[in-house]
């Protein structure tokens, strides 16, 4: 298991990465949500249909956790794909968001 120095540099990395790739589709015309950091946490907000996604590290863990749609998806890192990545389908963190928001707004 990765140290918790180390897991905190990655996943402020890759929340950070990922805050800039909502900020652009939020100025997206009609992207449909808006995206918020506060203190660590990504948050996206929707009007239509009214929801929140909350995008969050856990360091006891050593994943970043995505609760959205009425689930929780936990992303581990994958030293091969240098990525968190989501076990089961292997899709890393910004495709996955991505997916997600398609998702909740019916694209």
């Amino acid at each position: 298991m990765m140290d918790e120095l180390r897991f905190r540099s990655l996943a402020e990395t890759a929340l950070h990465a990922l805050m800039q790739h909502l900020i652009i589709r939020e100025e997206e015309q009609g992207a449909g949500f808006e995206v918020e950091e506060q203190n660590g946490l990504v948050n996206v907000v929707f009007e239509e249909p009214a929801a929140k996604f909350v995008i969050t590290p856990n360091a006891p863990m050593r994943q970043i956790w995505i609760s959205a749609l009425s689930t929780s998806f936990k992303l581990d890192w994958d030293e091969a794909a240098e990525a968190f990545v989501l076990p089961r389908t292997g899709e890393p963190l910004e495709p996955l968001v991505d997916r997600l928001i398609g998702d909740h707004l019916g694209a």
